[in-house]
């Protein structure tokens, strides 16, 4: 099965983690909620808003949109590999290392938020 990739990858953050790192100039290292990229493997991410919609419905629910942001992330500014690989019914990108905040090009709020 054939896999397009992306020019941009996208990614929900917590927002206090996602402003530490940018703030001390270091890369983010987290991988979902809660979860760091050493307890995960890899950098969760969606190829577009579609997935980041079902991905907020399953498995952020109980956190305020407020308190998250979705990164734009440059795949051509990334160390790391990134592998498409299946979740459920679709396949989703995952960034094995570390999100250099250098390649961050847009920091979004979620719908609803301001």
């Amino acid at each position: 099965m054939s896999v397009p990739t992306h020019a941009t990858l996208l990614h929900i953050a917590e927002r206090p983690h996602w402003e530490a790192a940018r703030d001390a100039g270091e890369p983010y290292a987290m991988s979902t909620l809660g979860r760091t990229l050493d307890e995960e493997g890899f950098v969760h991410c969606s190829s577009d808003m579609a997935q980041v919609d079902g991905v907020l419905g399953r498995f952020y629910t109980g956190v305020p949109r407020s308190d998250l942001v979705v990164l734009v992330i440059d795949v051509s500014r990334l160390d790391a590999p990134v592998r498409y690989e299946p979740a459920g019914d679709e396949v989703f990108p995952h960034v094995y290392g570390p999100i250099p905040v250098s390649a961050v090009i847009d920091v979004r709020s979620l719908p609803g938020n301001r």
